[in-house]
């Protein structure tokens, strides 16, 4: 017992010192590095994103999908095969993202879900294991993927958390090193650091500042400035008054940025595509800013496809993938394509078993994950089985439990 006890110590002594380490390396960052994530509003049915290619599993998925399944065919599918040698096909609504696989740039995450603790299909039958609140809801799981914790209730973003820990990297920048290109999202809010919220395209430059006399437009500014940084001594008050300060500080610097030196990517000029090119422009003015890590939110609607999913699903993917594609191509051309990672989210997945032409809530759901510095070319976690009532359904239509957290 002496023994156990002393090598316990001894292996807790060394994680914690490990720990320290890591993160104080973290903390003497130089380096510039980015997350960007992708958030896919209404429950992605990736069962029509990834789809199992060997004969087995695929002829399972076509049977269960009935009308909803893609033809086995290179129109319909893209050929991916996983390190193991093991075939998936890509949606043909990727195609644009589609060579990044071979590439190495884009992986997969394989049914990933929220999560209480590891639980079986026998837990979730007999309701002997915690799963987390509200499964099956919106606006409970989008508050929970983005909080990542497994209940409805939270104050701050995983994201904003990650920010929080870091910020002796940011140290010297008063500018938020999480920032939402889709309103105002948890997933960029933290505990101590500031977050900002911007709508791409949208000049946020206070409107009557450009009356004459120019003194008379100075003092009107002056006066604005005022009111936004009186401590009033009311955290709410103080709170929006410094994401004003922000959005306007960014809108001012993206205005800055010189003509001579545009990106020569060119963005789908979709939704999606507009916010990643605002994103794209804010890594331009990383030197300016002067931020070694940053986190960002981007998002795409549309994905709660009850009804005449095929041709929607698609559309929705194809935008996704084009927008995907440009931004890659931005940070290659920034010179940050292994600095910067994109993923995508979405609050759960949707039932392998239709319901008439759309699917129905789920649970687990396969994500991309793109960058060089990602080891693409791969699937990672464990992929469902396609079978109802099988080990990996939590009830009778194809509902994936979650095997990655």
């Amino acid at each position: 017992m002496m023994n156990s006890r002393r090598q316990f110590l001894k292996l807790a002594t060394l994680a914690g010192a490990t720990r320290f380490g890591a993160m104080n390396a973290f903390a003497q960052a130089t380096d510039y590095k980015a997350l960007v994530c992708i958030f896919l509003f209404g429950g992605n049915d990736s069962n029509n994103m990834v789809v199992p290619q060997n004969s087995a599993e695929y002829n399972a998925y076509k049977s269960i999908r009935g009308t909803l399944a893609l033809p086995d065919q290179s129109a319909q599918l893209l050929p991916v095969t996983a390190a193991n040698g093991t075939p998936y096909g890509l949606s043909s609504g990727l195609t644009a993202i589609h060579p990044l696989w071979a590439q190495g740039r884009l992986a997969v995450v394989a049914n990933v879900g929220m999560l209480v603790q590891p639980v079986t299909r026998a837990q979730v039958l007999a309701n002997s294991a915690p799963v987390p609140t509200n499964l099956f809801s919106h606006s409970d799981q989008i508050i929970q993927m983005q909080a990542g914790t497994p209940n409805s209730s939270a104050g701050s973003g995983w994201a904003g958390r990650v920010a929080d820990a870091l910020v002796t990297a940011n140290t010297g920048s008063s500018f938020p090193p999480s920032v939402s290109m889709a309103g105002q999202a948890l997933f960029c809010k933290g505990n101590a650091v500031q977050s900002a919220s911007l709508i791409p395209g949208f000049d946020m430059q206070p409107y009557g500042m450009n009356i004459w006399p120019d003194t008379a437009a100075a003092a009107r500014l002056k006066g604005l400035q005022e009111v936004l940084t009186f401590d009033s001594g009311l955290t709410l008050v103080q709170a929006a008054n410094k994401v004003r300060q922000d959005a306007l500080s960014l809108s001012a610097m993206l205005k800055s940025l010189s003509s001579s030196t545009p990106l020569s990517t060119v963005f789908p000029g979709t939704s999606l595509g507009n916010q990643l090119k605002q994103v794209a422009q804010i890594l331009q003015l990383r030197g300016q800013i002067g931020l070694k890590r940053q986190v960002f939110f981007c998002s795409l609607e549309g994905f709660d496809t009850h009804g005449a999913q095929s041709w929607q699903h698609w559309d929705l993917l194809r935008q996704l993938s084009e927008a995907m594609a440009a931004f890659y191509q931005a940070t290659t051309e920034l010179g940050l394509a292994d600095k910067v990672t994109t993923f995508t989210e979405s609050e759960f997945g949707r039932t392998l078993q239709p319901s008439g032409t759309g699917s129905d809530h789920a649970w687990g759901s396969h994500q991309l994950v793109m960058g060089a510095g990602v080891k693409g070319g791969n699937l990672y976690g464990q992929f469902p089985t396609m079978a109802l009532g099988g080990t990996d359904d939590a009830a009778s239509r194809g509902v994936w439990i979650p095997s990655t957290a």
